[in-house]
């Protein structure tokens, strides 16, 4: 798994790999689908994984799908700019990093500083936690 601190980097290793994935697929591929991932490391600091599929791609990545057809080709010709992309990421399927290359949507609550962080996360707005 190959992670890139800007979207723009992530693209790009996208279709590179796409392209050596592929060496058959001309140098202008129809793409069906753009999947795209956010991380978040130990250290605070933000990562990015994308990939690309065609129409006769048979597996699975390791992102969420995200732009189908037409506007998955939109990011493979760079028409869509990927402050747009990051603008519609969802913060809830942000990955989180507990072990090294172990990542997770929610924390681990089978450790001390699992369950600290799990209370950290799960604030309901009340009049006690505003202060």
């Amino acid at each position: 798994m190959d992670l890139y601190t800007t979207l723009p980097e992530a693209i790009e290793a996208a279709r590179e790999t796409f392209l050596s994935d592929y060496p058959d697929s001309d140098s202008d591929p129809n793409i069906t689908q753009f999947s795209l991932q956010k991380y978040v490391m130990q250290d605070g600091d933000y990562r990015w994984q994308a990939e690309f599929f065609g129409e006769d791609t048979t597996e699975e990545g390791e992102c969420l799908p995200m732009l189908f057809d037409e506007a998955a080709q939109a990011v493979w010709d760079g028409d869509v700019d990927p402050q747009e992309l990051q603008q519609e990421w969802l913060d809830e399927n942000t990955l989180h990093e507990w072990d090294d290359g172990e990542f997770q949507l929610t924390p681990p609550t089978d450790t001390e500083e699992g369950l600290r962080a799990a209370e950290e996360w799960t604030d309901d707005d009340t009049e006690s936690e505003r202060w």
